[in-house]
């Protein structure tokens, strides 16, 4: 009976486990898109700090390629191909809407071909791993830029609330996932920490939000 309830447990969290995954693949397809209207819509990135946006794609970046090379399941990777995209978008529409058109085009074409190396197959297994333990400290700084960026504004600018709740909620759910289809303690450990930073942003946003409603 033992055996037998432990196979059913482990069988139901692998299933939770990869529908997860997949789900936060599907909402990473459009997570960033109300942030990229927002900032399309003002003609500004004003409020989001350009250097955060970087360290995030780096860190993106090194997840999505480390997967890739240490040949994860999709389902517990996926979504970073899609976050890739969208990242570097915004710090394109950021230079671009800053009055640095020619910077957002030399960024994107830089950003283009570095990911088509390190996901060639070409870049050693070694500077992969070397990237993505260094994810750690760079997640903490690109988080603690904005925060400190919204401290000094007194608000949250251009951040959409929809984006940094669904990052929040991703990077919790891939704590999970993380456990059961890569095993991997670096990507473990990642995620913890992106989810206590992307809740630290959120609550920031929840806390501007209400002290303007006070305020109006």
């Amino acid at each position: 009976f033992y055996h037998t309830y432990c196979c059913s447990v482990q069988c139901f969290n692998v299933v939770l486990s990869k529908a997860l995954g997949y789900g936060i693949i599907l909402g990473a397809v459009l997570v960033k898109l109300p942030q990229i209207m927002k900032i399309v819509s003002a003609g500004s990135g004003k409020g989001i700090s350009l250097v955060a946006v970087m360290c995030e794609l780096f860190a993106i970046s090194a997840t999505t390629t480390y997967g890739f090379a240490m040949s994860f399941p999709f389902s517990a990777y996926g979504e970073g191909l899609f976050l890739t995209i969208q990242t570097s978008l915004i710090a394109f529409l950021i230079l671009f809407f800053g009055g640095n058109a020619v910077g957002a085009f030399m960024f994107g074409a830089l950003y283009t071909g570095i990911m088509g190396y390190l996901l060639s197959g070409l870049c050693p297994i070694a500077v992969l791993s070397a990237l993505q333990s260094i994810n750690i400290p760079i997640v903490i700084l690109s988080k603690m830029l904005q925060a400190v960026t919204n401290y000094r504004n007194g608000g949250t600018g251009q951040l959409s609330a929809v984006t940094v709740f669904l990052l929040f909620a991703g990077s919790l759910a891939r704590i999970f996932t993380s456990i059961h289809e890569t095993g991997d303690n670096l990507v473990i450990v990642t995620f913890i920490v992106s989810t206590v930073f992307n809740g630290l942003i959120f609550a920031q946003i929840l806390y501007y939000w209400n002290s303007k409603s006070k305020k109006d």
